[in-house]
């Protein structure tokens, strides 16, 4: 049976509607490059004691290579297992979907049949497809599961995409969200007009994945004029590979955010705490070497933490890029309090028990 926004529970739609902070899970690896069922479930234990609201899994931070080892199921059940029965609280689950549109459905009729709430859905595989063909792409998988859409960045693959394109998007009655990610305010603010010219602004929820700007992204107001009236918008949530590391501080960042969007006065230190945070996501996403690192870089910081023996990724030419070793260490010396691994020393016995 497809999933619809209407069959999740009120206060799972109440949640996402209201933002969440959702990490996209990484992959655990042992030395020959097979499943670490042990540290897997220890970071999600993690995330959830870190306060997330949701969890992101088969997303490019998971890499999208567990398809051709045949871990997409295993791995999207072992995190739904995992977090049901640690988490004391709802769990946000949302599944990456991608390729094709036979892929694409297939993955999110197993995802709907796990029990994840919504699907994120990448359409890089479709680069060179029409307006048309990617609409319909789109609306036959959000008649299996509710739809996240994804704005992706042309450095790791993305492709634009218009403010047409957005507004018949949001148009899709079972579109529930769009993770923005561009990287470029204005493509940025071409999903937030497109959101607005659907009248979908009290259905779709905007979650910033714009790793560059996270907490301008969650401060901002946006004013879009849809004839005679003024619609105002925000950014909700976050749904973000930054927020695999170093979570317990991203979610209080998060929160800080939040308060901040709600009436609390936005001071000069919560402007300034945007450009540290880029720091920080520049050295883990390794833009210095053109995202080279982007995925070990997030590995790394779980290695030094002791949540992962080591950095290893499915693809053997996966790795840190020249120098990243160093900028995560100055980002973790010069931003301490954007780190968590006093909460993490403290718990990963319990983690990993």
């Amino acid at each position: 049976m497809p999933l619809t926004i209407a069959d999740l529970p009120d206060d799972m739609r109440a949640r996402i509607r209201d933002g969440l902070a959702i990490p996209a899970h990484p992959l655990a690896l042992t030395a020959d490059r097979k499943l670490d069922q042990r540290r897997q479930k220890a970071l999600t234990r993690y995330y959830v004691d870190a306060g997330v609201g949701g969890l992101a899994v088969g997303v490019h931070t998971t890499q999208f290579a567990i398809r051709d080892v045949g871990l997409y199921k295993p791995v999207l059940e072992m995190a739904m297992e995992t977090a049901t029965t640690w988490a004391q609280r709802p769990v946000a689950m949302i599944a990456g979907v991608v390729g094709k549109t036979e892929q694409a459905v297939k993955e999110a009729e197993t995802a709907a049949g796990i029990g994840y709430h919504a699907a994120l859905l990448g359409v890089a595989a479709l680069r060179g497809a029409s307006e048309d063909e990617l609409i319909e792409h789109c609306r036959r998988v959000a008649a299996v599961i509710p739809v996240f859409g994804f704005y992706l960045q042309k450095a790791v693959g993305g492709t634009p995409l218009s403010e047409n394109f957005w507004r018949r998007f949001a148009e899709i009655h079972n579109v529930i969200g769009i993770k923005i990610a561009p990287f470029n305010r204005y493509n940025t603010l071409d999903v937030v007009r497109g959101v607005v010219a659907a009248r979908a602004e009290d259905r779709v929820t905007l979650y910033t994945g714009n790793d560059d700007h996270i907490v301008l992204d969650l401060l901002t107001p946006f004013t879009v004029r849809r004839g005679s009236e003024t619609v105002d918008m925000r950014i909700k949530g976050g749904l973000l590979g930054h927020w695999s590391v170093w979570t317990k501080a991203a979610v209080e960042v998060f929160e800080r955010c939040k308060r901040a969007a709600n009436g609390a006065p936005v001071s000069a230190e919560m402007l300034a705490l945007d450009s540290k945070v880029t720091a920080c996501n520049q050295a883990v996403f390794d833009v210095a070497n053109d995202f080279h690192g982007v995925i070990a870089g997030c590995h790394e910081i779980l290695r030094r933490q002791g949540l992962l023996e080591g950095i290893w990724c499915l693809d053997p030419h996966e790795g840190l890029g020249a120098g990243q070793g160093d900028a995560i260490t100055r980002m973790a010396q010069e931003f301490p309090e954007l780190t968590d691994d006093a909460f993490v020393a403290a718990n990963l016995s319990r983690w990993l028990g």
